[in-house]
């Protein structure tokens, strides 16, 4: 599986970092790559794509999971164009159900040329509960049933409730972030 995540980055920043790892299930990594995507941008679609096929020959892989809809901000994914240029099934995963009235209130504010395309990608597909060993997270997918995202996400979760090519993908794109606060002296 291929995990795909954003890593942290300040609003004031034009860019946010973008990594992809493929991982043998449970915790073999095969490839990791590193990129970009433009904070509140429109390019996360076509990143994610890029940045997957730069991960080498897609055979093997069963699947691309996403931490969330969402990379850098309020750069929408568009769940059905990544998995049909990548012909594989797409999984975005949320830890809680997003605050909809909210999330569609801040589009209408800061995109108000764009907020109803975003909108409208953003909630194309449904998300549904995960049952995992504590609590539940949150999935939608597409080019699979649910019956097979929820299959591939417990194959995909290692220890907890988060599945691990994910998790390895945040942790990779954050890793080149520079500290906000200067470190004490021991």
């Amino acid at each position: 599986m291929v995990g795909v995540d954003d890593g942290a980055f300040s609003r004031g920043d034009r860019y946010a970092p973008l990594a992809a790892v493929a991982l043998t299930l449970p915790e073999h990594v095969e490839a990791v790559r590193v990129s970009q995507v433009r904070v509140d941008g429109t390019d996360g679609t076509r990143r994610v794509v890029s940045l997957v096929r730069s991960l080498g020959p897609l055979e093997g892989v069963r699947a691309v999971l996403l931490d969330g809809a969402v990379v850098g901000g309020f750069n929408v994914l568009d769940l059905d164009a990544i998995a049909r240029e990548l012909a594989l099934p797409v999984v975005a995963v949320t830890r809680r159900p997003p605050d909809f009235p909210r999330i569609r209130s801040a589009l209408s504010k800061w995109f108000p040329r764009s907020a109803g395309a975003r909108w409208k990608i953003l909630r194309a597909h449904r998300l549904f509960p995960v049952p995992t060993g504590d609590r539940p997270i949150y999935a939608t997918a597409v080019g699979c049933t649910r019956a097979d995202a929820v299959h591939l996400l417990a194959r995909a979760t290692v220890r907890g409730y988060w599945p691990e090519p994910v998790r390895l993908a945040h942790l990779v794109a954050s890793a080149g972030r520079r500290p906000s606060r200067r470190p004490t002296k021991h």
